[in-house]
């Protein structure tokens, strides 16, 4: 049997599986397989299918609540929505670290805190959640947990893209452009990741990571932006 309890989290929001093997397989990473034959596969299926519903779930709701807007801005408020981080951040408040199946060597490089990682198993969880017990649980939890975010995001302006947002205020302030540089590039052909790392005027700012060069740009730009906004 997996070495993962997920009687709290289950309880916490209200779930009896009918297939709690399915619900278990969400937090296999691949690595996982290497160790163990409690499963025959990761969770990167699941996470392809719990990405449609996340952006149909995410979707409707942004369609249903701002009749105003043009696509957009959908677009980019959906976008701003189901980055790596506001995932990562759902699946850490949910108490899916501990929970995740992954081999030792990957838990001592920092797995369980790898927000990519993260933002893929909450990805896969809804998933299983929706093979096992339709859409409406699907809903109910994002309901809670990701979409009031919307509120914020549109105050703020997360929604707009950050390169072009760190290159106004990066022109204004340091008469500079940002450069990205490619850090590092790991992962099979079908699930790469992507570390890049914004220079300015040349000085090293964040880094950021993503399933491609620009997602980790763009996830590059957010965390500069933090950094020189808070100077």
């Amino acid at each position: 049997m997996p070495k993962n309890n997920l009687v709290p989290l289950l309880s916490q929001l209200n779930l009896t599986p009918k297939n709690e093997h399915l619900i278990h397989n969400a937090f296999v990473h691949r690595s996982y397989l290497n160790e163990s034959k409690d499963f025959e596969e990761s969770n990167e299926r699941l996470e392809y299918l719990g990405d449609a519903v996340l952006e149909l779930i995410v979707s409707q709701y942004l369609f249903e609540s701002y009749p105003d807007f043009q696509e957009g801005m959908l677009t980019n408020l959906r976008a701003a929505l189901v980055r790596t981080e506001s995932l990562a951040l759902v699946a850490t408040e949910l108490g899916f670290p501990p929970l995740l199946l992954m081999s030792k060597g990957e838990e001592a490089t920092g797995g369980r805190q790898n927000i990519s990682i993260l933002a893929d198993t909450f990805e896969a969880f809804l998933g299983a959640l929706y093979l096992d017990q339709g859409l409406v649980p699907c809903q109910q939890i994002l309901e809670v947990h990701l979409l009031p975010q919307t509120k914020t995001i549109l105050k703020t302006q997360a929604y707009k893209d950050n390169k072009s947002l760190l290159q106004e205020i990066a022109q204004a302030r340091y008469k500079a452009t940002p450069l990205y540089s490619l850090l590092t590039e790991s992962g099979p052909d079908h699930d790469k990741n992507f570390v890049m790392q914004v220079t300015i005027d040349g000085k090293n700012y964040a880094e950021g990571q993503g399933k491609s060069k620009q997602a980790a740009q763009e996830d590059a730009a957010y965390h500069t932006l933090e950094q020189i906004t808070k100077s």
